[in-house]
């Protein structure tokens, strides 16, 4: 179902909704599923790469200020909205259809002091605000792949000089795309090799997280525990995302890029 029928703004995809077996998605311009929503459970993470985005808890315990980069239907933005009331969250979108949808489809909540969405360039809002976050979430995708301004080197670099220090960003790419080594390695250089990868367990996602120094503990002793209180608190699957980045007791110790 095509959303809109009201003058697209040049270059940016249209919008469309389907539903399958209880759960709603969002496309743009093609058949990728851009979010997904169970209809009767709206505040659930039905994607697995959402799900992994959430690791970032692993590493910073009581983020204040968060940015989001690529809405979707929101399905991140409701959770931090939900689950961590002491978080201020700004999610930038550049396609103002996919924030309508997100509004009237997915359940996504209006503005308020700890929910702030706003229209525009991502990339841009990178650049503009250094040392301003706590978090960052860049989740950037048009119809066909990762775009382009949001996994360039001085991107990357500006999501680091973007975060304050102790911060960490988390960045949702494919392991299936050719162009994914050269992502990693750019991302990797930017923020000095501090870097995890968390593979999706059932599709190509890998989330990265990258870090500003100074670096969290990242022992398996710290974050197994971390994860325990985590899964019993909000419940996802962290001990899991452990075992997905090199965590097991005791063959290994840390899965940090030192």
């Amino acid at each position: 179902m095509n959303l809109f029928s009201r003058r697209r703004k040049p270059g940016l995809a249209p919008v469309e909704i389907s539903e399958r077996q209880g759960v709603r998605f969002l496309h743009l311009g093609g058949p990728a599923v851009q979010s997904a929503m169970r209809i009767k459970s709206p505040d659930h993470l039905e994607l697995e790469y959402t799900r992994a985005m959430m690791g970032f808890l692993l590493f910073h315990r009581q983020p204040r200020d968060i940015a989001l980069i690529g809405l979707g239907g929101g399905s991140i933005a409701k959770f931090i909205h939900r689950h961590l009331p002491d978080s201020r969250l700004t999610a930038l979108e550049i396609n103002p259809e996919v924030v309508a949808a997100a509004r009237a489809w997915f359940h996504l909540p209006p503005d308020d002091d700890r929910l702030r969405v706003i229209t525009g360039d991502g990339a841009a809002f990178v650049h503009d605000h250094p040392e301003s976050q706590d978090v960052l979430l860049v989740d950037g995708y048009d119809a066909n792949r990762i775009v382009d301004a949001l996994a360039s080197p001085e991107f990357y670099r500006a999501c680091r000089a973007m975060l304050r220090p102790g911060g960490v960003a988390a960045f949702n790419l494919w392991g299936s795309d050719e162009y994914y080594p050269r992502y990693h390695d750019r991302l990797a250089r930017a923020f000095g090799e501090h870097a995890l990868q968390l593979p999706a367990e059932k599709k190509a996602n890998i989330v990265v997280f990258a870090f500003r120094k100074p670096l969290p503990d990242t022992s398996f002793a710290y974050l197994s525990g971390r994860a325990e209180r985590l899964e019993a608190d909000i419940g996802l699957e962290f001990d899991d995302f452990l075992v997905r980045m090199g965590y097991c007791n005791p063959c290994s110790d840390s899965a940090f890029l030192a």
